[in-house]
């Protein structure tokens, strides 16, 4: 009997199957990121244009600082993100207004619940994740501070006078306090994506969990991360394993110099890092997940090097050594991306099994 893609999902992840990889790729879509069922609807239409063998859930990215009621202006972006209208950590006293916000409640991830049942409804036949991202990465994003390195010292900063020194380090307490509920918020949320819909769940198949580029360059160091991200981290990913133990959690670490070894005792199903970026391991490396990689995400953008792409393609299936994995870009692709670099991407399939 031929096995759905959703079930070779779960057969990589336990290492159950000789399928070499499955194949995907996200974006951002810009003017359908508000409202359920137009997120969802736009969501759809990308993966069944390009057939993909498994599904990441791409919201849009300021979502988690809504739930703390920052405010956007949906109709302006500026990149990929609208363009803030007020924060929700102003000055670094704010941090103490930060407390829990109940996922049953709050409008913002009742919107994403939402989306999130819609899209698992019209994608059965395939695993399907959504993004969460980590609690100290929310924390920045609620004082909008720079999520990677290169960000340190920009307007973002200086204009306020708040970094994560003044933000984080000196106020532990108040942080520690802060990231604590925010942790147990993207918990029950999270358990909300990953509980089975016959128990009032969404039904995913996990989670994509995102410490951004908290570990790029050293931007939190290893002790840093050891007290100020994975005590919370581990609160969210013990929630899924909770909630459904056939969930999976896919860990996400971005950009130069990523460390993926530092988040390897998360005890991820998966692990994605740009294996190309100076600083990076390669795919082979021998880490005690399934690795989840492929060609530069930004080689995506239209006019990009289409052939670098299928070079970056083969060198990964080849050092996979017939390991299986997944195979995806190295972060969300640009907006819009590249026709001819997605085609290439999504005829690169496994060979069917017999």
């Amino acid at each position: 009997m031929t096995e759905d893609r959703r079930t070779q999902f779960h057969q990589i992840a336990h290492g159950q199957t000789s399928l070499p990889w499955l194949t995907s790729a996200w974006q951002h879509h810009i003017g359908h990121e508000y409202g359920a069922e137009n997120f969802a609807a736009a969501t759809l239409d990308f993966v069944r244009k390009w057939d993909w063998d498994w599904v990441k859930i791409n919201p849009r990215a300021i979502y988690y600082a809504e739930v703390w009621d920052a405010v956007y202006d949906k109709d302006h972006y500026d990149w990929l993100i609208p363009r803030t209208v007020r924060t929700a950590i102003q000055e670094a006293g704010d941090i103490a207004r930060i407390d829990y916000r109940d996922p049953e409640t709050n409008k913002v991830l009742q919107e994403q619940i939402q989306a999130a049942r819609a899209i698992r409804d019209g994608l059965e036949d395939r695993a399907v994740i959504d993004t969460v991202f980590s609690p100290l990465s929310v924390l920045l994003q609620l004082a909008d501070l720079p999520l990677y390195p290169e960000g340190q010292g920009s307007a973002q900063e200086d204009d306020r006078g708040l970094n994560r020194q003044t933000l984080i380090f000196d106020q532990p307490e108040a942080a520690k306090s802060a990231l604590d509920k925010i942790a147990r918020t993207l918990a029950d949320y999270a358990t909300l994506l990953v509980s089975p819909k016959e128990h009032g769940g969404a039904g995913l198949d996990g989670i994509f969990f995102a410490e951004t580029g908290l570990a790029s360059h050293g931007y939190f160091n290893q002790a840093q991360l050891e007290e100020w991200a994975k005590p919370y981290d581990r609160i969210v990913i013990q929630a899924v394993r909770q909630a459904n133990p056939e969930a999976l959690v896919l860990v996400h670490t971005c950009r130069e110099d990523a460390h993926p070894e530092e988040f390897t005792d998360l005890n991820p199903d998966f692990l994605h890092w740009d294996q190309f970026r100076p600083g990076n391991p390669e795919i082979s490396t021998d880490f005690p997940a399934v690795p989840v990689g492929g060609a530069d995400f930004e080689l995506f953008n239209p006019g990009g090097d289409v052939d670098q792409i299928r070079k970056e393609l083969d060198q990964t299936i080849q050092a996979s050594q017939g390991r299986p994995f997944l195979l995806a870009p190295s972060c969300t692709i640009p907006t819009p991306a590249d026709e001819e670099a997605l085609r290439l991407l999504s005829g690169t399939r496994a060979p069917k099994q017999r």
